[in-house]
């Protein structure tokens, strides 16, 4: 007899409700407890995604939730990616690699379906030969009863995997009671039998307080509350949805050295600036204002989903001139992916790759001209750096004029290189002459694996976790 567990499935009230942290948690707590899990995700929508080693894209959240496994990153576990363009269109990534854009009628109508329920469906039966238990997440809502034909990600694939339902509710946003009950009570019968738990997330305050309130939850809900987890701030976890960028740090300061993040319309892998923000000598902000651009000593053009259409916004909020003008004043700019195809002399699309949009000038600060081109690059890289060895991810559309993986011209740097500043060597170069002392930073793999460990601790706190391997085990022969 050997003891296997059921595959776990987190699904939501609603997005953002912090499924993917649960998920991350849970992917770190069983692998602690001696278990082989691994993350599955069949459907994720997110600009901020991951390039595997093998040169495929996936959800950034999945990298994230790999790390925590102690795991390489896998197209298995995010086999169909969705990044929204400009102009109401979304690229469709299969098994790491796009295989065109669709518009939101296309891809959720229900023709051409079955072809990608096979190909996640294929994923998760790969994935779940290997590793046991597997840590699902859905996506969004689980109650989107008019989607629920099309549905590749929530109940649906909850079915076809047998798994364990676990319900994540945001009692931050309100209406948790209502919400709960809705999202229970809208499933068919076969999939209310599914969900085994409840766990209330993003609670403030003094958790007794909420005991009655859980215990009628559980009355109305018919589903045990698993957990209720407070809010945190002692965790770092890299985030997958730019929503959180709105709360970052929005002005400069007068005692540390001013990061400023262009905050622009389809920003992408903002994850690059994680590393400056957990450093002390930094006051890193995102921000779509002029002023705060030319207050700020380091200003960064981050990447982008939509170059052009981010380009030609710069230009009509006065940005592009905002972020001359600090350059021409000395401060310290940086491009990465998008932002670096920005900082050249133009960005053609002739083939309308992007989308109607044929030809902008850029902010003319590096000397090279970017070329749009429907194939995608994905490759993890190595490059040198002040004669370091360095390393980071490319994703990005489009050629430029240059051979260097690295450009730099005067207090202008520009790279495709996303992970860019995750080495010790660029912060230090980049700091350098801006009178402020050196401190060596915190190494960023051993960092992450405090973060693991400190979030698996937490939820631990405060979920039943013997009450959640109860749901998922069985007895196999």
């Amino acid at each position: 007899m050997s003891k296997r567990l059921h595959p776990l499935m987190l699904v939501g009230t609603g997005s953002d409700v912090g499924k993917s942290v649960i998920a991350t948690a849970l992917c770190r707590i069983f692998l602690q407890d001696g278990f082989q899990p691994a993350p599955f995700k069949a459907q994720n929508m997110a600009l901020n995604s991951f390039v595997t080693p093998d040169g495929k894209e996936i959800g950034r959240a999945q990298a994230v939730q790999a790390e925590a496994c102690h795991l390489a990153p896998h197209t298995d576990m995010n086999p169909l990616l969705l990044k929204p363009n400009s102009e109401h269109t979304t690229q469709v990534v299969l098994n790491g690699k796009p295989i065109g854009n669709r518009s939101a009628y296309e891809y959720f109508r229900k023709e051409g379906r079955g072809e990608l329920r096979k190909a996640v469906n294929e994923a998760f039966d790969r994935l779940s030969a290997q590793y046991s238990p597997i840590v699902m997440e859905g996506a969004g809502s689980v109650s989107e009863i008019n989607l629920r034909d099309s549905d590749l990600v929530n109940m649906p694939m909850a079915r076809y995997a047998n798994a364990d339902v676990v319900l994540v509710a945001d009692i931050d946003r309100g209406g948790v009671f209502a919400s709960c009950y809705g999202s229970v009570m809208l499933q068919t019968e076969e999939d209310r039998k599914r969900i085994k738990g409840i766990i209330v997330n993003k609670f403030r305050g003094d958790i007794k307080l909420f005991e009655e309130g859980r215990k009628m939850l559980e009355d109305i809900c018919q589903v045990p509350v698993l957990g209720v987890v407070p809010m945190y701030n002692h965790i770092a976890i890299d985030a997958e949805d730019s929503v959180q960028l709105e709360h970052k740090h929005r002005s400069a300061t007068s005692n540390k050295i001013n990061v400023a993040v262009v905050l622009l319309r389809h920003i992408s892998n903002f994850t690059d600036f994680a590393v400056l923000e957990r450093d002390e000598r930094f006051n890193l902000f995102y921000t779509n204002n002029a002023e705060d651009v030319e207050e700020a000593d380091i200003i960064i053009l981050p990447g982008t989903k939509s170059t052009l259409d981010d380009l030609y916004w710069l230009r009509r909020q006065g940005m592009a001139n905002a972020i001359i003008r600090a350059h021409k004043a000395g401060k310290k700019v940086v491009g990465i992916c998008g932002g670096f195809q920005m900082l050249g002399q133009s960005v053609n699309d002739p083939d309308g790759v992007e989308g109607s949009l044929k030809s902008l000038p850029g902010l003319g600060l590096l000397p090279i001209e970017t070329t749009m081109t429907a194939e995608k690059m994905t490759r993890q890289v190595e490059f040198e750096f002040a004669e370091t060895k360095c390393k980071g991810y490319e994703i990005h559309q489009g050629r430029s004029t240059t051979d260097q993986m690295v450009l730099h011209e005067g207090n202008c740097w520009g790279t495709y290189i996303h992970g860019f500043l995750d080495n010790p060597v660029v912060i230090d170069h980049l700091i350098d002459g801006l009178g402020r002392t050196q401190q060596p930073m915190v190494d960023i793999e051993q960092f992450k694996e405090q973060q693991y460990e400190l979030l698996a601790e937490h939820v631990r706190k405060y979920v039943d976790i013997p009450q959640l391997y109860s749901i998922i085990s069985e007895e196999t022969e």
